[in-house]
């Protein structure tokens, strides 16, 4: 199935997206949803979704930074702007990083059923690509490839890591990896990353919305379980009691 994200910050755009679409027929999953573009933009790389409704008018971060960061790493996926301003500033910048459609305010049942069936098919259509970033080994410094391998964890928190993928890449050891990154940034590179993973799972538990369950998916752990040790382990507290906290 598909997967559908839902970035904007009126919860009653996004309430009547969800209402209007006919997500089953499309076979997309019940749409995930994000209140600004940051929250947005990490939540692309935990769901990667197929299809994506944008908000351009939004606080913390806006539709067109969100494109900006996030379009070249998603070639495959379909993004909608959603907008309530008819300005052609809005219209360019969101053709310039390949929007499909471009639906206005107030939403109508016929705008985002027309944009779901443009996406489903581009994507029915569209051969899976993945976009690497290339880099010439030759000449890139020790200290480069720590802060390309802080880039990388920054967007694949909740993948697996292995230090030994940088070792094999890179052609340094993992010791000695290990202890640039420690040194420039003050934690190990497993250590970064579950740090991010952690911070993220606080951030998504105060939305009581989201079940721990999804929250776990998310987070790339096998099993709420685990995630549930794990996060107890980091703050000495349970995803449930954290939860219910004042």
């Amino acid at each position: 199935m598909y997967k559908a994200l839902i970035i904007d910050d009126e919860k009653p755009v996004i309430k009547a997206i969800t209402a209007l679409g006919e997500w089953t027929i499309h076979n997309i999953e019940q749409p995930y949803t994000a209140s600004n573009g940051q929250e947005g933009m990490q939540s692309m790389y935990e769901i990667k979704p197929d299809i994506v409704f944008v908000d351009m008018q939004m606080p913390v971060m806006n539709g067109v930074t969100f494109l900006q960061k996030t379009a070249h790493d998603f070639p495959s996926t379909q993004f909608i702007v959603v907008s309530g301003y008819d300005e052609f500033e809005y219209a360019q910048e969101s053709i310039k990083h390949g929007v499909i459609d471009y639906i206005l305010k107030p939403i109508t049942k016929e705008t985002v059923e027309n944009a779901i069936t443009k996406a489903c098919s581009i994507l029915s259509g569209a051969t899976n690509k993945e976009t690497t970033q290339s880099y010439s080994d030759e000449n890139i410094s020790a200290d480069q490839v720590v802060e390309m391998i802080k880039y990388y964890l920054e967007k694949n928190y909740c993948n697996d890591i292995s230090i030994s993928m940088f070792s094999d890449k890179y052609y340094f050891s993992k010791e000695y990896l290990s202890k640039l990154f420690k040194k420039k940034y003050g934690y190990g590179i497993y250590e970064f990353a579950l740090n991010i993973r952690m911070e993220r799972a606080k951030k998504l538990l105060q939305n009581k919305d989201i079940f721990i369950k999804d929250i776990s998916d998310r987070l790339g752990y096998s099993n709420s379980n685990y995630f549930s040790k794990a996060f107890k382990n980091y703050y000495n507290i349970s995803p449930t009691d954290f939860r219910e906290q004042p």
